[in-house]
């Protein structure tokens, strides 16, 4: 079973993280967080690496369930979309699959709950 589901895109880098963040929105997730991978590895080892944006996106109703459902499953929140130049001008988009990352959690009711997520997610890789 994969981890994440992912797609290609043909379009700069910036543009491939704003339109992302707006399909995430479309699907009711805000990102709460956006982590440069390239910046960081910079500035803390000194190494250069592609651009790569890891953006912690959160859709407030299903973290709620979540919550609901498995009280420390925030040491799993949010769910991450990373954004990747792997060429000039190719960008891959690739976001997490809950239901394989909650898969190790017996809890039928989060497990329920991954898979509306994952709907969602996968939707919005699907629109891209």
């Amino acid at each position: 079973m994969s981890y994440y589901f992912s797609k290609n895109l043909d379009m700069p880098f910036a543009a491939a993280i704003e339109h992302v963040t707006k399909k995430l929105a479309d699907k009711g997730f805000g990102v709460l967080t956006r982590i440069d991978v390239q910046h960081t590895m910079k500035v803390k080892l000194g190494v250069d690496f592609k651009p790569y944006m890891i953006l912690g996106a959160c859709n407030p109703h299903f973290a709620w369930r979540a919550l609901q459902a498995e009280d420390k499953i925030g040491t799993m929140l949010p769910c991450n979309v990373i954004v990747t130049e792997t060429g000039p001008g190719q960008i891959e988009v690739a976001a997490v699959d809950p239901v394989a990352s909650m898969g190790a959690i017996d809890n039928p009711q989060l497990a329920a709950t991954a898979k509306d997520v994952q709907l969602l997610l996968r939707e919005m890789i699907g629109e891209l």
